[in-house]
């Protein structure tokens, strides 16, 4: 078969049963191609999945097909342009784009051929779902606490109604839930980077937590990347919102688009129609409800009260800034105070995010294995009292460390160091005037050495204090780990073996 005679895929006119006995590419079989070549397939489509690895590194992805017939083109050994020819539609994971140097050249290449011509379609996974989700949809997204707001809010949703789903780049893609999907669900996608520039099609609610810089490596420019995360503000819904950060001037000038009502909210007294913090209450301030949850004003305690700050179960002062959008999405969805109230309260954070791990002799045990950019890792080092220990390093990211280097000096009092950049790392550290720097040949060794520093510190310390152990890499994980998650649990279990047989 060739090109020519292939009908593309209509995407104006997508629906579940578009699909029926096309041929479609996947291109990218980790965790979100998985995900799209079992939709695809059970939508009946004749599914072509393209990865550069050859099948011996795919064992999981390809026992997690299930049984289905795919076809498959694994390996260096295969010209991806082949996998693009006589294909009706093109879906990619997220790191997979003609405009990503990260992308392999081949593909690069060949993307961009295809693109030029026009004929065939290509969607990612999240754009894909947006066009088929029949469901209300709140995407979240910003340089840190995405994660941790995107989970917030779907708990402070499920604190109301309607049914809700929590995926994107967190968890499991949801592409393989639309069958089920209803207008009365909710859905909250944590969206990255990766995914913004390829959209289509906008959420009904865009949440911003902050834009500042990150992944530069992929985006070129400091204005490349904030030029992508402001496409979900373009894409908004007419009929939603914007979630800003009033204390960050790249997401608050979303504001002045115009488009869209605007919720902003912030760690001070609440704008109008908007979120804040007064006398050590979380308030809000005539805040109207979507049209999607029936419009008019949102219910609220006495004085625009929602709740006490000191029931925010999670460390660090940033952590405010998360949870006022989350109730702020929740007041927008008509969720009573009291429901929101109980939902953050109960809430106990996300793995790899300032996730306790361990406690024991005095010593916590913090994995922050998503701290990958320099801004993260200084709020999860203001986060925590001294005694502290940092672990980071990894694949560098092309960002400036020198911010963090200088707060490195003020609240830690050792950084180990791991990874392809722990030598450059090690200098900007030192430079900055740290006098406890030291490399690592592994995160296991690390840990270990952050525990006898850790200890160390605690001998003659009052009885009450508490040190700490952090994982906070400031740099991509793939030198050593396969992602982030891995980083993560890697380091859990290397705390475990170092716990295991020490008494109590």
């Amino acid at each position: 078969m060739t090109a020519a005679l292939v009908e593309p895929i209509a995407l104006p006119e997508l629906t579940l049963a578009a699909f029926a006995g096309r041929p479609v590419v996947v291109l990218g079989f980790a965790r979100t191609g998985i995900a799209v070549a079992r939709f695809l397939a059970d939508r009946g489509a004749l599914v072509t999945v393209y990865d550069v690895r050859p099948a011996d590194e795919l064992r999981e992805a390809l026992a997690a097909l299930g049984g289905r017939d795919v076809r498959l083109l694994l390996g260096r050994a295969v010209d991806p342009a082949s996998a693009l020819e006589g294909q009706s539609l093109v879906v990619t994971s997220p790191s997979v784009s003609s405009r990503y140097p990260t992308t392999e050249p081949r593909l690069r290449a060949a993307l961009g051929v295809l693109l030029a011509d026009g004929r065939v379609p290509v969607v990612s996974e999240v754009d894909l779902f947006l066009r088929l989700c029949p469901a209300t949809t709140i995407g979240v997204t910003g340089t840190k606490g995405k994660t941790t707001t995107a989970s917030l809010t779907a708990a402070v949703l499920a604190a109301g109604a309607a049914p809700v789903l929590l995926g994107g780049n967190v968890g499991t893609p949801l592409v393989e839930r639309l069958p089920e999907l209803t207008p009365a669900h909710r859905v909250v996608l944590e969206l990255s980077e990766l995914q913004l520039p390829t959209l289509s099609r906008g959420t009904t609610v865009a949440v911003y937590t902050q834009v500042t810089a990150d992944h530069l490596d992929r985006h070129g420019s400091v204005a490349a990347y904030r030029a992508a995360k402001r496409r979900l503000a373009e894409l908004v819904d007419p009929e939603g919102a914007l979630v800003l950060n009033a204390e960050d001037p790249v997401s608050a000038a979303y504001a002045g688009m115009g488009t869209v009502p605007v919720m902003l909210y912030r760690r001070d007294a609440p704008l109008p129609g908007g979120v804040g913090v007064h006398d050590g209450w979380i308030v809000a301030a005539a805040v109207e409800r979507l049209p999607a949850a029936g419009g008019g004003p949102a219910a609220l305690g006495p004085g625009g009260r929602v709740m006490p700050l000191e029931e925010i179960g999670l460390p660090g002062a940033h952590s405010v800034s998360n949870v006022l959008a989350a109730v702020g999405v929740g007041l927008l969805f008509g969720v009573a105070p009291d429901g929101i109230r109980r939902a953050v309260a109960a809430f106990r954070g996300v793995e790899h995010r300032l996730e306790t791990v361990a406690v024991h002799d005095r010593v916590r045990y913090v994995n922050d294995s998503q701290g990958t950019q320099p801004d993260a890792v200084i709020a999860a080092l203001r986060s925590f009292s001294a005694p502290l220990v940092l672990i980071a390093g990894g694949r560098a990211k092309g960002l400036s460390m020198e911010a963090l280097a200088q707060v490195a000096v003020e609240r830690a009092m050792a950084v180990l160091l791991i990874g392809e950049s722990a030598r450059t790392f090690a200098h900007i550290f030192a430079r900055a005037g740290h006098r406890r720097v030291e490399l690592l040949g592994s995160l296991e060794a690390a840990v270990v050495r952050a525990d006898e520093i850790a200890h160390s510190e605690l001998v003659g310390a009052p009885p009450a204090t508490t040190a700490t152990v952090l994982l906070s890499p400031a740099a991509a994980s793939f030198d050593m780990f396969a992602d982030y998650a891995a980083r993560g649990r890697a380091f859990a279990a290397a705390v475990e073996s170092l716990l295991a047989g020490r008494p109590g």
